[in-house]
Order: structure tokens, then sequence, then C-alpha cells
């Protein structure tokens, strides 16, 4: 199962940065927010990054939550629109 996000659902941020959500820590580029300025509707796909490597000498429980940043985008069909 592939996800993906809209800048609506992203609550249209409007500066790059690492951001909570439900799923987990999103980071979200100015590249990203450009394409999202110039195509509101675009959905990207979450890609979700690999776990950080921890030390035998870390006991500490890290936060498990996932990171992900912004794969590849697709913009919805226009059809009905000439």
């Amino acid at each position: 199962m592939v996800n993906k996000i809209s800048w609506q659902k992203a609550g249209r941020i409007t500066e790059p940065g690492r951001y909570m959500f439900t799923f987990g820590w999103l980071t979200v580029t100015a590249d990203d927010l450009a394409i999202w300025q110039r195509h509101p509707d675009a959905l990207f796909t979450l890609v979700e990054l690999p776990p950080p490597a921890q030390s035998p000498s870390d006991d500490d429980e890290e936060d498990e939550t996932s990171e992900y940043h912004l794969g590849t985008f697709e913009l919805p069909s226009e059809s009905g629109q000439s």
C-alpha cells in the first residue's frame, strides 16, 4: 500500500521543516513546498526513512515514531477542462 499526502492534509504548511502527524514525523523541504504552491492539488508519496542505528550503549528507550519525507508526486487528472 502506497501512502500519499496532499497539501490540504498536511495543513497547508508554509515553511520547510519537520512536522509531527498521526503517522509520524514528516520532513518537508522548500522544494516540496514550491511544488505544492504551484500545484496545490499535487499528491506526494510518503517515503519512510530507516530508523537510525543505535549503539549498544543506548539503553534509553527512544521514541519509535516513524520518520518520512516526500517522494515523487502526481498531479490529479484535469479531465473535463479544455
